[in-house]
């Protein structure tokens, strides 16, 4: 399989394998109208397998969702086709619009112009609540 080099844009490397969906997914990366490749299950030899996104064009992309989905992950930002700054991604402590509260008794449910947002609770498990209601988050 060969995936051209890309010129400028933005590389999401050592996604674990499984979770590159979810993410190009959650960035809305299927509603771009530039090239996006998704490689899934690709030899590593850091992780065995992973899941990489290749972005040709230079677009803002939210890190805290990064961190969301997996946080071991790195961005690599590419510009006339060379590597000009990685980044290694953590958890965000705070989410906003990524995900929505699932308890429907939650003021988010009925005063929809309300931010869905979440704060990180327990990194080791990580697990986020809703700052409203502390519904935990759905795990990924």
């Amino acid at each position: 399989m060969n995936v051209d080099s890309i010129r400028d844009g933005i590389v999401i490397d050592h996604i674990t394998a499984g979770l590159g969906r979810k993410l190009y997914n959650l960035l809305g990366l299927e509603t771009i109208s530039v090239p996006v490749a998704l490689l899934t299950n690709v030899s590593s030899e850091k992780l065995g397998r992973k899941d990489m996104i290749k972005v040709d064009a230079d677009i803002p992309v939210d890190f805290n969702v990064i961190g969301y989905v997996d946080p071991g992950a790195t961005v690599n930002i590419i510009r006339d086709g060379q590597l000009v700054e990685k980044k290694q991604i953590d958890m965000p402590e705070t989410l906003v619009n990524v995900i929505a509260c699932k308890n429907p008794r939650c003021i988010t449910s009925c005063e929809q112009e309300l931010q869905q947002v979440f704060r990180l609770s327990n990194r080791a498990k990580k697990e986020y609540r809703c700052l409203y209601c502390e519904t935990r988050a759905a795990v990924l």
